[in-house]
């Protein structure tokens, strides 16, 4: 295992092409807000994902369709304003570059000037990949995620393992290849077979970062707040919770609620 090889100020593309040729594993997290990014920024993360998960853990929403442009804007410039070292890359939402290479640039360009943010990550292969090769004549980073995508959530129909079955297994492959070699400088990888994940990462020059995909990629990457337990709802195998926030929180705000009925806060320390 290598870790902190090397002391980086600031993580770019390039810092994680480096991690994968020393065989450092890459960690990266979602955050959606200036506290929490700057948290795990100061913690050491190497990568953080402005995800268009936000529409669930923020929003509330069922599924990541919901969240527009404006509002992964909003979310990727408070996140950008807390951050020092982390290479923040943000969601590009489900509608703003499928099927359309001009409106993908256009989205994109957005996200890069009005938020701050390093690069931006798209969903799919070679169904995008125009947009991709679009946006990359842009000077623009593009992140590739394949797997299980979940802006295309109705098209599968589950949230189940994907590329278990040779014929998709194989398109997979051929995708991650199609996206290396439109410029891609990374891929993440969504719950997948271990083995699948395994050859990809090995065939690939540039990293791979799995959620749900095994040990044997460049990296791995997680809600936050599901690796914190902010929540009981989302219990899939992949999940490792690191703390139990949700009992925590309510452990203190229950206190909270009894000190005030008893007016036992604020105490005489704790007024003017």
């Amino acid at each position: 295992m290598v870790t902190n090889n090397k002391n980086y100020k600031r993580i770019t593309t390039n810092s994680l092409l480096e991690f994968k040729n020393n065989g450092e594993k890459i960690s990266m997290l979602t955050a959606y807000d200036y506290t929490l990014a700057k948290i795990i920024d100061n913690a050491g993360i190497d990568i953080i994902l402005v995800g268009d998960s936000a529409s669930n853990v923020m929003a509330g929403h069922e599924t990541t369709l919901p969240i527009t442009l404006d509002e992964m804007i909003y979310h990727a410039s408070s996140v950008v304003r807390a951050v020092d070292r982390a290479l923040v890359v943000v969601d590009m939402p489900f509608g703003t570059y499928q099927g359309n290479s001009k409106k993908a640039l256009d989205s994109a360009i957005r996200i890069m000037k009005e938020t701050g943010g390093h690069t931006v990550k798209l969903e799919g292969g070679s169904e995008i990949i125009d947009s991709v090769k679009r946006i990359l004549s842009a000077g623009i980073p593009v992140m590739g995620h394949l797997g299980l995508t979940p802006q295309s959530i109705y098209k599968f129909g589950t949230y189940t393992v994907r590329a278990k079955e040779e014929e998709e297994a194989n398109k997979l492959i051929e995708d991650a290849k199609l996206l290396e070699e439109a410029g891609c400088y990374a891929i993440v990888l969504e719950k997948i077979p271990s083995k699948l994940a395994k050859k990809v990462a090995e065939i690939l020059n540039i990293p791979v970062i799995g959620i749900g995909a095994g040990p044997d990629v460049d990296g791995q990457v997680l809600v936050l707040h599901d690796m914190l337990g902010m929540n009981h709802e989302f219990n899939p195998r992949f999940l490792r919770r690191y703390l139990n926030l949700y009992d925590e929180i309510t452990k203190g705000v229950k206190q909270y609620i009894s000190d005030v009925k008893k007016v036992d806060f604020p105490n005489q320390d704790e007024q003017y």
